[in-house]
């Protein structure tokens, strides 16, 4: 099913704090507003498949190695890759594919827990068995960062590359964790949303068990890096750390720099072409 009609206007950025999400302010939500009039042409052409019974919305450009991008919490991928302009410089050298997670954009919004936590990672799965995709470069901000992370170590064969913007190690056992899972608004599915990113903490063991290149991106104002990358440092030193100039968590992704980092970081691990097809067995 496709569909070539224009997003409806953004009611909120994708933002959280150390200590929980944010209201944007009315400044930044006309700043928004303005670019997307401003990059209102570039339109991508909706589709849908479903999902574990969930209606999940998503978009393809491009030719190449297969890039998934994933959005933050209470963005969308319109929101998050299309507007910025991401998307369109990514597909330029891949085959991008952007999807908006449950609760947020085109997709259902489930109000069950189920439909959350695990499921997000399983939902990016499934995608790419829809698509045919045996492999793909996997790029997420801040929650699409903490997907993509369990994405990659529960799902090493799927995964060429993993980009982390935003985010890096969400602990099991850590504070970060203990707010997630006592934040959302009940029955809201925003906030079950925000909830069940609390499973998707990660333990030690499988930080280490990662062997595909990781990037992490953060905004050099951010004030999310702290937490979520100083211990992972001491565990991932291999994994190279860039700040996005005069950056912070809502202005990340709009940054020219951020954007020019993730298709440079493509570039360099960029030759799995082979392993991207799904093969099926007849």
């Amino acid at each position: 099913m496709q569909s070539m009609t224009e997003h409806p206007r953004p009611t909120a950025p994708p933002v959280s704090s150390p200590r929980g999400p944010w209201p944007p302010s009315r400044a930044w939500l006309l700043a928004l507003a303005l670019f997307a009039v401003l990059a209102g042409s570039r339109t991508w052409a909706d589709e849908t498949f479903v999902s574990n019974g969930v209606k999940m919305n998503y978009a393809v450009k491009g030719a190449g190695e297969p890039v998934i991008l994933i959005h933050g919490w209470l963005s969308s991928g319109w929101i998050n890759w299309q507007l910025p302009g991401t998307a369109d410089l990514l597909a330029k050298d891949h085959r991008v594919v952007w999807l908006d997670l449950p609760a947020h954009g085109r997709s259902d919004k489930p109000t069950k827990d189920e439909a959350y936590g695990p499921e997000l990672v399983e939902d990016v799965v499934r995608l790419m068995d829809h698509l045919k995709i045996g492999k793909a470069h996997v790029v997420g901000y801040s929650m699409g960062g903490i997907i993509a992370a369990k994405l990659t170590a529960k799902h090493p064969d799927r995964v060429l590359s993993a980009t982390l913007g935003g985010m890096g190690w969400l602990r099991e056992g850590s504070l970060e964790q203990k707010v997630f899972a006592a934040g959302g608004s009940a029955g809201k599915p925003v906030g079950i949303c925000f909830r069940s990113l609390a499973k998707l903490a990660l333990t030690e063991q499988e930080i280490r068990s990662i062997r595909v290149p990781v990037l992490i991106l953060f905004g050099d104002h951010d004030a999310l890096k702290m937490p979520y990358v100083e211990p992972l440092k001491r565990v991932r030193p291999d994994w190279p750390v860039i700040d996005i100039r005069d950056a912070d968590h809502l202005t990340c992704v709009i940054k020219p720099q951020f954007k020019e980092e993730i298709r440079a970081w493509l570039a360099k691990h960029a030759g799995h072409t082979a392993g991207a097809q799904l093969q099926r067995k007849p």
